[in-house]
Protein backbone atom coordinates (compact mmCIF):
# COMPACT_ATOMS: atom_id res chain seq x y z
CA UNK A 1 0.00 0.00 0.00
CA UNK A 2 1.14 3.46 -1.21
CA UNK A 3 2.35 5.67 2.07
CA UNK A 4 0.68 8.94 0.53
CA UNK A 5 -0.38 12.28 1.76
CA UNK A 6 -2.46 15.21 -0.26
CA UNK A 7 -3.58 18.05 1.41
CA UNK A 8 -4.61 21.74 0.91
CA UNK A 9 -3.88 24.21 3.24
CA UNK A 10 -5.03 28.06 2.90
CA UNK A 11 -5.04 30.82 5.18
CA UNK A 12 -5.06 34.73 4.21
CA UNK A 13 -1.08 34.45 3.93
CA UNK A 14 -0.91 31.35 1.84
CA UNK A 15 -2.66 28.99 0.21
CA UNK A 16 -0.79 25.77 -0.66
CA UNK A 17 -1.59 22.32 -2.01
CA UNK A 18 1.13 19.65 -2.36
CA UNK A 19 1.08 15.98 -3.02
CA UNK A 20 3.30 13.61 -0.95
CA UNK A 21 4.60 9.99 -1.73
CA UNK A 22 7.01 8.02 0.35
CA UNK A 23 7.00 5.21 -1.90
CA UNK A 24 7.35 6.70 -5.48
CA UNK A 25 10.33 7.68 -6.93
CA UNK A 26 10.57 11.35 -7.76
CA UNK A 27 10.59 11.48 -11.66
CA UNK A 28 8.25 14.00 -11.90
CA UNK A 29 8.73 16.24 -9.05
CA UNK A 30 6.77 19.99 -9.38
CA UNK A 31 8.02 22.17 -6.79
CA UNK A 32 6.72 26.03 -7.41
CA UNK A 33 6.94 28.36 -4.22
CA UNK A 34 7.33 31.72 -6.01
CA UNK A 35 10.57 31.65 -4.39
CA UNK A 36 12.97 30.11 -7.04
CA UNK A 37 15.86 29.84 -5.00
CA UNK A 38 13.79 27.40 -2.21
CA UNK A 39 11.87 25.84 -5.31
CA UNK A 40 15.61 24.43 -6.32
CA UNK A 41 16.36 23.20 -2.37
CA UNK A 42 13.39 21.76 -2.28
CA UNK A 43 13.90 19.97 -5.39
CA UNK A 44 17.35 18.78 -4.59
CA UNK A 45 15.85 17.81 -0.77
CA UNK A 46 13.48 15.09 -2.37
CA UNK A 47 15.40 13.96 -5.41
CA UNK A 48 17.97 12.75 -3.19
CA UNK A 49 15.62 11.44 -0.42
CA UNK A 50 14.24 9.24 -3.60
CA UNK A 51 10.48 10.76 -2.84
CA UNK A 52 7.95 12.54 -4.72
CA UNK A 53 6.97 15.82 -4.19
CA UNK A 54 4.23 18.08 -6.20
CA UNK A 55 4.21 21.10 -4.22
CA UNK A 56 2.44 24.57 -5.04
CA UNK A 57 2.40 27.73 -3.16
CA UNK A 58 1.08 30.98 -3.13
CA UNK A 59 2.09 33.33 -0.77
CA UNK A 60 2.13 36.89 0.06
CA UNK A 61 5.33 37.28 -1.13
CA UNK A 62 4.89 41.37 -1.61
CA UNK A 63 5.78 41.40 2.18
CA UNK A 64 8.15 38.71 2.67
CA UNK A 65 9.61 35.12 2.11
CA UNK A 66 8.23 34.43 5.61
CA UNK A 67 4.82 33.06 5.68
CA UNK A 68 5.72 30.90 2.43
CA UNK A 69 8.69 29.50 4.10
CA UNK A 70 7.27 28.56 7.16
CA UNK A 71 4.03 27.55 5.83
CA UNK A 72 5.66 25.10 3.53
CA UNK A 73 7.03 23.79 6.23
CA UNK A 74 4.03 22.85 8.35
CA UNK A 75 2.04 21.68 5.03
CA UNK A 76 5.02 19.33 4.48
CA UNK A 77 5.26 18.47 8.25
CA UNK A 78 1.58 17.63 8.52
CA UNK A 79 1.90 15.45 5.05
CA UNK A 80 4.30 13.61 6.24
CA UNK A 81 3.02 12.71 9.42
CA UNK A 82 -0.10 11.68 7.37
CA UNK A 83 2.12 9.58 4.97
CA UNK A 84 3.70 7.55 7.98
CA UNK A 85 0.52 6.74 9.67
CA UNK A 86 1.07 4.61 12.60
CA UNK A 87 5.26 4.61 12.04
CA UNK A 88 4.85 0.27 12.14
CA UNK A 89 8.16 -1.46 9.95
CA UNK A 90 9.91 1.62 9.74
CA UNK A 91 13.63 2.48 10.45
CA UNK A 92 12.76 5.80 12.11
CA UNK A 93 16.09 6.75 12.52
CA UNK A 94 18.09 8.51 9.63
CA UNK A 95 21.14 10.34 9.15
CA UNK A 96 23.57 11.60 5.94
CA UNK A 97 26.48 13.60 6.36
CA UNK A 98 26.55 15.49 2.75
CA UNK A 99 29.40 17.99 0.92
CA UNK A 100 28.72 20.42 -1.87
CA UNK A 101 32.42 21.59 -2.81
CA UNK A 102 33.84 23.34 0.54
CA UNK A 103 30.51 23.07 2.39
CA UNK A 104 29.75 19.98 4.40
CA UNK A 105 26.47 19.09 6.29
CA UNK A 106 24.97 16.51 8.46
CA UNK A 107 20.99 15.99 9.58
CA UNK A 108 20.17 13.28 11.57
CA UNK A 109 16.12 12.41 11.87
CA UNK A 110 14.35 10.68 14.32
CA UNK A 111 10.72 10.10 13.82
CA UNK A 112 9.92 9.91 17.13
CA UNK A 113 6.89 11.74 17.60
CA UNK A 114 8.34 14.51 19.76
CA UNK A 115 9.28 17.57 17.58
CA UNK A 116 12.68 18.96 18.12
CA UNK A 117 15.32 21.16 16.06
CA UNK A 118 18.30 21.74 16.75
CA UNK A 119 19.66 23.94 14.57
CA UNK A 120 23.79 24.68 14.76
CA UNK A 121 24.17 26.43 11.30
CA UNK A 122 26.91 29.53 11.52
CA UNK A 123 26.03 30.61 7.74
CA UNK A 124 28.67 33.22 5.99
CA UNK A 125 26.84 35.48 5.06
CA UNK A 126 22.78 36.48 5.84
CA UNK A 127 21.02 35.44 2.93
CA UNK A 128 20.69 33.22 0.33
CA UNK A 129 18.35 33.44 -2.23
CA UNK A 130 17.62 36.65 -1.82
CA UNK A 131 15.95 35.66 1.42
CA UNK A 132 17.37 35.28 5.13
CA UNK A 133 18.80 32.47 6.04
CA UNK A 134 16.45 32.66 9.65
CA UNK A 135 14.18 31.83 7.31
CA UNK A 136 14.76 28.37 6.57
CA UNK A 137 15.54 27.86 10.05
CA UNK A 138 11.89 28.52 10.49
CA UNK A 139 11.16 26.25 7.58
CA UNK A 140 12.93 23.38 9.22
CA UNK A 141 11.57 23.97 12.96
CA UNK A 142 7.79 24.46 11.22
CA UNK A 143 8.58 21.21 9.69
CA UNK A 144 9.76 19.31 12.49
CA UNK A 145 6.28 20.49 14.72
CA UNK A 146 4.06 19.54 12.46
CA UNK A 147 5.47 16.15 11.64
CA UNK A 148 6.60 15.34 15.33
CA UNK A 149 10.20 14.34 14.46
CA UNK A 150 13.65 15.28 15.98
CA UNK A 151 15.74 16.81 13.66
CA UNK A 152 19.08 17.96 13.99
CA UNK A 153 21.57 20.27 11.32
CA UNK A 154 24.46 20.84 11.37
CA UNK A 155 26.99 23.08 9.13
CA UNK A 156 30.46 21.96 9.53
CA UNK A 157 31.49 23.61 7.12
CA UNK A 158 31.21 26.20 4.54
CA UNK A 159 32.76 29.47 2.84
CA UNK A 160 29.48 29.91 0.57
CA UNK A 161 25.78 30.08 1.64
CA UNK A 162 24.48 28.39 -1.63
CA UNK A 163 26.63 25.55 -0.99
CA UNK A 164 25.97 25.49 2.44
CA UNK A 165 22.20 24.67 2.20
CA UNK A 166 22.16 22.64 -0.65
CA UNK A 167 24.72 20.85 1.47
CA UNK A 168 21.73 20.56 4.29
CA UNK A 169 18.98 19.87 2.22
CA UNK A 170 20.44 16.86 0.27
CA UNK A 171 21.41 15.57 3.94
CA UNK A 172 17.81 16.04 4.93
CA UNK A 173 17.04 14.22 2.03
CA UNK A 174 18.84 11.45 2.24
CA UNK A 175 18.50 11.47 6.00
CA UNK A 176 14.63 11.50 5.71
CA UNK A 177 14.74 8.51 3.43
CA UNK A 178 16.42 6.13 5.48
CA UNK A 179 14.21 7.16 8.42
CA UNK A 180 10.99 6.31 6.33
CA UNK A 181 12.29 3.20 4.84
CA UNK A 182 10.73 0.12 5.66
CA UNK A 183 13.17 -2.10 8.30
CA UNK A 184 13.84 -5.33 6.43
CA UNK A 185 14.09 -6.74 10.31
CA UNK A 186 10.81 -6.01 11.15
CA UNK A 187 7.04 -6.83 10.40
CA UNK A 188 4.67 -4.18 9.43
CA UNK A 189 2.95 -4.44 12.58
CA UNK A 190 6.07 -3.48 14.79
CA UNK A 191 6.54 -0.35 15.88
CA UNK A 192 10.24 0.89 16.25
CA UNK A 193 10.05 1.63 20.05
CA UNK A 194 10.10 0.19 23.39
CA UNK A 195 6.88 2.18 24.27
CA UNK A 196 5.31 0.70 21.59
CA UNK A 197 4.01 3.86 19.63
CA UNK A 198 5.47 6.63 18.08
CA UNK A 199 3.32 9.41 18.97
Amino acid sequence: MSRLAQLERNTRETQIRLSLDLDQPPLQNEVATGVPFFDHMLDAAFRHGRLQLRLQVHGDLEIDAHHTLEDTGLALGQALKTALGEKKGIQRFGEATVPLDEALARVVVDLSGRPHLSWRCPFPEATAGGVSCRLYHEFFQALANAATLTLHVDLLAGEENHHCLEAIFKAFGRALRKAVAKDPEMTDQETPSTKGVLE
